[in-house]
């Protein structure tokens, strides 16, 4: 009888374990429907893993292994999460439409071409080619003083074409302009 019992498959014996994991499960949830859940998830992951089962070992023992495992598991994940059943915490998670910081950039890029020719080219040298004042008044073969006049006159124009308030922000993605009209506006950089 002995040959008989040892050549069965370990799976078919899962069975005859069942009560003794629910009682187990039930020990370790404190709750019903828990400990059922909890018996199924192990159930999966053995029927999954039997490859790694050696025949001869204690089956129960490998079944409780997993079930605890899970149980475990199960309770780490739990204490990250945090519950929130009327929805409070959700309603305070927003996130940014990704197309706002392409639509400012087109909005800046149509304006951008209403300023005068000077006031461009002095916005581009000093904003977003990163020259010193210096560099683009010698550059334009102007005086520095001429430059930063360009220049603020220049964003001055940007925020009213782009109706900003001082206290406004515009959003961007591009480097390169966040740099040109980050000296007379606020400017956040988009992030999404």
């Amino acid at each position: 009888m002995a040959n008989d019992a040892s050549a069965r498959d370990p799976r078919e014996e899962v069975v005859e374990h069942l009560p003794a994991m629910r009682a187990f499960a039930a020990s370790l949830t404190r709750n019903s429907a828990a400990a059922d859940d909890l018996v199924q998830d192990t159930i999966v992951k053995a029927w999954k893993n039997f490859d790694k089962f050696q025949e001869g070992t204690n089956l129960r023992a490998w079944l409780f292994t997993i079930l605890r495992n899970t149980f475990y598991s199960d309770l780490r994940k739990k204490k990250r999460e945090v519950e929130d059943v009327d929805g409070v915490m959700a309603e305070t998670l927003s996130e940014k439409p990704h197309h706002d910081g392409r639509l400012a950039m087109a909005d800046f890029e149509k304006v951008f071409v209403e300023l005068p020719v000077e006031q461009r080219e002095a916005l581009i040298l000093v904003g977003a080619s990163g020259m010193s004042y210096e560099e683009a008044a010698e550059t334009c073969g102007v005086a520095i003083g001429t430059i930063k006049s360009r220049i603020n006159r220049g964003r001055a124009r940007l925020a009213e074409l782009l109706d900003l308030n001082d206290n406004e922000n515009i959003e961007l993605t591009d480097q390169a302009t966040m740099a040109v009209v980050s000296g007379g506006m606020p400017v956040r950089k988009n992030t999404g």
